[in-house]
């Protein structure tokens, strides 16, 4: 059965953003604790896909200083975006295809704009459109609810095991890339259905 519905995450997989997230993480904590260490980049590496709140949520409680954080963090991130999505424009989009993009953790609405991003997808999940974040499937199936696509010829492309969680909870395909951080290895046990060693094998699941 052919592929006619393309998912896709944000963060690794359709904008080059790991370095600037890492970045933004870094330039968060100096201004907001200055005076603690700063925590390593595996930190930050483990929890992405997750809700920026959550991630700051391990650093402190307090709910205040969390929404600032927050705000600091998608200042800094917005401001420096750096966007790799002409793997998904022209003939890199087959006729037809339906392709959406599924964020976890980022201001994606404003940075989807800022990036001609909207130009592309048919629709876009944000953060503020469910109530549960990947590896929930809700993300997931509340895009292919609103596309009207089928499960079985819907596949979610994405980097990081909270992305494969999600789309396998959610009853579609699943396609890792390997350009993000993470590698085969870190994926094997999640059996993704396709692999995606560069941006260019994405024609491999449209051909498919």
């Amino acid at each position: 059965m052919p592929l006619t519905t393309f998912l896709f995450d944000l963060d690794g997989t359709i904008i080059d953003s790991i370095e600037l997230i890492l970045r933004s993480y870094r330039h968060t904590m100096q201004l907001h604790r200055c005076n603690e260490p700063m925590p390593p980049d595996d930190m930050w590496i483990k929890g992405l896909g997750t809700p920026l709140w959550t991630q700051f949520g391990e650093i402190t409680s307090d709910k205040e200083e969390i929404e600032a954080m927050v705000q600091t963090y998608r200042t800094y991130n917005l401001t420096h975006l750096r966007a790799a999505a002409d793997v998904l424009r022209g003939r890199q989009v087959a006729a037809g295809v339906r392709a959406l993009v599924v964020p976890g953790s980022m201001q994606v609405k404003a940075a989807a704009e800022a990036e001609g991003l909207d130009e592309v997808f048919d629709i876009i999940v944000g953060c503020d459109d469910v109530k549960n974040f990947k590896p929930h499937p809700e993300p997931v199936l509340k895009a292919v609810e609103e596309l009207g696509a089928p499960h079985a010829e819907t596949v979610f492309v994405g980097d990081s095991r909270h992305d494969m969680e999600c789309g396998r909870a959610a009853g579609v395909k699943t396609a890792a890339v390997l350009w993000g951080p993470f590698d085969r290895a870190h994926l094997k046990d999640l059996s993704p259905d396709y692999w995606l060693e560069k941006p260019e094998d994405l024609r491999q699941l449209y051909d498919l």
